[in-house]
């Protein structure tokens, strides 16, 4: 009776106190839900300024609709521009700060419209679509970001595309009233089109203080190395026409010159070359006996017959590309949208994107001074690497010039690159064309390396004929993490090196016309040596204490007698 009791006494209190505990549970969980709903309205309703939450759309913000801003007559006007600025000294790497996907936010501000105490507008034009169409493929990309706080650049919705648009002074005074704009740190100004007559400088006349520019006609002296990112002159026609690409080959003409307003040395020296060579050389001109308008821009002409433009462009395996008025032309990105090799006559021009993209793969740069020996400089190229040159120039086109879009990205790309070095894309990322899939077998030379982005060492393989061990010793070779280059030296000016496409048999191949048979190589090979050593002054070479042999796995000696057993293990 007395358990009985106890256990009754006990129970009924028991239950009420479990109750009172889960009631108070669910009722801070409820005001907890509530809390973060509340709070999560007035984030999303409360009034924020434009500048933080604006999403840079076209859509939303039409020309009409932006607001107008009124530029007194006093505003302060930016700097000329510091040459001597470099990343580490005129931009805020600091505001880039660390995030996982190794990406910049950038920051697009919204449109508005400038005009000056008279209500006259800062530019001719307004808005072009280009500038319209790289600002919304930027809004779109991975790197645009709407909140100003969070952003590492700054792009102004100014187009200064064309210069010839722009009020100079007015611009500049534009530019310094943005609410970021700090003497110009980590802001971004794109232009194509520079200077203006008569002297048509190199780079962007406005004032624009320490911010980038993203040229499309620097020269050396107006570009600053590793800051400023030369971009593309923009070709119309890659919008309004599209080229089907074509294989690399033999084409009906072997140099073409398209471009309308050359110097008329420069085209002096073209007709000569033509009177020598007949055939080979198409000289083109505007078309005297069409009006003008956007047809004729469509059509070149010689001697009366009428040419598709740039249609015609596809049919030379080299195009000429001469420096105008301007030192970058869009004359260029209409040959490389054609698979035509260009041949780039223009001095100190510095070549778009040169910063990562390997030129030498996909052009020909002639000093103006060897104008008059062009064909002979063009004759001297074997026909495999001119096709090869041909594939690259179109893929050039295809990645990098063939939009805004592209041109764009390709510049954020850059400027990310420089601020995560560590994360950057490497010189194959840039250089080669995606990853073909082989029939067979991938051949080692085009193996896809990934090196890391800290120094590593260059391999030098010297080869002449043995093809067979020279693919293993690369193969294997490759295999270290801290190889950063791999280069090739084929010593048989005899034979060709061998194709990327397969790996090569040589059953041929025989040691009796080895070079290293000659009994008079080493002392020639020596002699060079010297020779090198007098000319540099020193003996740079340096002494090291072994040799490795990549065929010595072969031959039969004691496995400690080898430095390097494992090479030939495959």
């Amino acid at each position: 009776m007395y358990a009985s009791g106890k256990y009754s006494s006990r129970g009924p209190a028991l239950i009420p106190r479990m109750k009172t505990k889960h009631r108070i549970y669910y009722i801070t969980l409820f005001s907890v839900v509530l809390l973060g709903l509340i709070a999560t309205g007035m984030f999303q309703f409360w009034p924020h300024s434009i500048e933080s939450t604006a999403d840079w759309t076209l859509d939303k913000h039409t020309v009409h609709d932006a607001p107008l801003i009124r530029l007194p007559a006093g505003s302060p006007i930016p700097e000329r521009g510091d040459l001597s600025c470099r990343m580490h000294t005129c931009f805020d790497v600091y505001r880039c700060g660390y995030n996982p996907k190794n990406k910049i936010k950038v920051y697009i501000y919204p449109l508005q419209r400038f005009v000056d105490e008279l209500g006259v507008p800062i530019s001719s034009t307004g808005l072009s679509r280009e500038y319209n169409d790289m600002l919304s493929a930027i809004c779109d990309s991975e790197f645009y970001t709407g909140d100003v706080t969070r952003a590492c650049l700054f792009i102004p919705s100014i187009d200064l595309l064309n210069q010839n648009s722009l009020r100079v002074r007015e611009t500049a005074q534009a530019l310094a009233m943005l609410s970021r704009w700090d003497k110009g740190m980590n802001h971004l100004l794109f232009n194509m089109l520079p200077g203006g007559p008569p002297d048509y400088n190199t780079a962007l006349d406005v004032p624009r203080d320490r911010a980038l520019l993203a040229g499309g006609g620097f020269s050396t002296w107006t570009y600053r190395q590793g800051y400023d990112v030369s971009i593309p002159v923009y070709s119309p026609l890659s919008a309004d026409l599209e080229l089907p690409e074509r294989q690399p080959g033999p084409r009906q003409y072997f140099i073409l010159s398209s471009q309308t307003a050359i110097h008329r040395e420069y085209r002096a020296e073209l007709e000569r070359l033509k009177q020598e060579n007949g055939e080979a050389l198409l000289l083109l001109d505007k078309c005297s006996n069409l009006s003008q308008g956007a047809a004729s821009a469509r059509k070149r002409c010689y001697k009366g017959q009428v040419y598709d433009y740039p249609q015609i462009l596809q049919e030379s395996s080299f195009c000429v590309v001469l420096r105008g008025a301007r030192l970058g032309q869009a004359a260029l990105s209409d040959v490389l949208q054609a698979g035509c090799v260009p041949v780039i006559l223009a001095d100190s021009y510095i070549l778009p994107f040169s910063e990562v993209l390997d030129w030498k793969r996909a052009s020909v740069v002639i000093p103006e001074e060897k104008l008059s020996d062009m064909y002979t400089i063009l004759k001297s190229i074997p026909h495999r690497q001119v096709e090869e040159m041909q594939r690259q120039a179109r893929w050039f086109w295809e990645a990098y010039f063939s939009s805004m879009k592209a041109i764009g990205l390709t510049t954020l790309q850059i400027i990310n690159d420089r601020i995560y070095p560590y994360a950057a894309r490497t010189y194959e990322q840039w250089n080669n064309p995606p990853v073909v899939k082989w029939a067979s077998v991938n051949s080692p030379l085009f193996l896809p390396l990934i090196p890391p982005r800290a120094p590593g060492f260059t391999a030098v393989v010297l080869t002449y004929d043995r093809i067979e061990s020279l693919f293993r010793v690369i193969t294997e070779i490759s295999k270290v993490p801290s190889l950063a280059k791999l280069v090739v030296v084929w010593n048989n000016q005899d034979k060709s090196p061998p194709e990327g496409q397969k790996k090569f048999k040589c059953p041929e191949c025989t040691a009796i016309d080895g070079l290293s048979l000659d009994q008079t190589h080493m002392v020639e090979r020596s002699e060079c040596i010297n020779k090198f050593a007098s000319v540099f002054g020193t003996m740079p070479l340096k002494v090291v204490e072994h040799r490795a042999d990549p065929v010595l796995y072969k031959d039969d000696f004691p496995e400690k007698l080898k430095s390097f057993p494992n090479i030939g293990s495959l």
